[in-house]
């Protein structure tokens, strides 16, 4: 039952038979019985089908919520078995929004050094996919904002409070000033993150704020490709701390400010499925966090 149950989540999720079969690594007819017995099992019809998919029924929007639980149940039914027996193993998969990488790194070394037989999947993800992937059992755990937009019913742990800085090259004349101001930044070239992204709009309203419309030239989802403009000459772009600073390492050509003003000071931590008892696994990780967010700067 518990895998036709996951096959109807990816249906669900995907939309489309053949690509919830993809990501399932199976057939799409061996996917379309699944679904035909697990319709038969409950007696009542879920999907919508005709040539394609037609989206879920009444019965189906409802049974989604409890196959989501259901497979929730079972998959924490087994790490806690596999946990009494073997102590923590197995993969987590982390879904992290772009600026918080360089945290996802510091979080998963030491969580690795305690729990050698867990291994990570890490994915960069908007906060919007996030909490997607979280209802939709896609993965285990997300690091994103807290405190900023709506997260729905999650389970949370802080883990820093971001903080923006200029990336700008040395030859600038703001690579000059010891800090900068918002307002400093108008009539500059600017390369952002996409606006998809929570984090440009955290930055769009501190502009606004400052009585600045930020027109981005560049945008991308990538802080890699803003960083490689700022090396190119003539952009600057506006990243978290740890982020600008790991991605100017090394690189003389790039110098680091810190932004004055505008309440830029935002929560960002671990997001975890609402549900008692976790996994054992994510109970590790929420402590993890806890232990991490103290040595945290403030």
């Amino acid at each position: 039952m518990i895998n036709k149950l996951e096959m109807f989540i990816a249906v669900a999720r995907e939309g489309h038979f053949g690509r919830a079969a993809e990501s399932l690594g199976l057939t799409q007819p061996t996917l379309s019985t699944g679904i035909k017995q697990l319709e038969e099992n409950l007696g009542v019809q879920l999907i919508f089908r005709g040539s394609r998919y037609g989206g879920l029924t009444p019965e189906g929007q409802r049974a989604l919520v409890w196959a989501r639980q259901l497979v929730s149940d079972a998959r924490t039914f087994r790490q806690e078995m596999r946990t009494a027996r073997h102590g923590l193993s197995g993969i987590v998969r982390l879904a992290v929004i772009p600026t918080a990488l360089t945290w996802a790194a510091h979080l998963s070394a030491r969580f690795s050094r305690e729990h050698p037989n867990v291994r990570f999947t890490i994915l960069s993800r908007t906060s919007v996919d996030i909490l997607k992937m979280l209802e939709n059992l896609e993965v285990d755990a997300g690091l994103s904002y807290l405190d900023n937009e709506p997260l729905g019913r999650v389970t949370t742990e802080t883990l820093y409070r971001e903080r923006h800085t200029l990336v700008t090259h040395r030859d600038s004349e703001l690579a000059l000033q010891d800090s900068v101001t918002w307002a400093d930044l108008a009539g500059e070239k600017l390369c952002l993150l996409t606006p998809d992204m929570q984090n440009r709009r955290i930055i769009n309203e501190a502009f606004m704020e400052a009585g600045v419309t930020p027109e981005a030239q560049v945008e991308s989802n990538s802080t890699v490709v803003l960083a490689a403009h700022v090396a190119a000459g003539g952009w600057i772009t506006v990243l978290p701390e740890d982020m600008a600073r790991f991605l100017c390492a090394g690189n003389p050509d790039l110098v680091v400010r810190p932004i004055d003003g505008g309440g830029m000071d935002h929560s960002v931590g671990l997001v975890a499925p609402f549900r008692e008892p976790h996994t054992p696994v994510i109970d590790a990780l929420i402590q993890t966090t806890r232990v991490l967010a103290r040595e945290a700067p403030r």
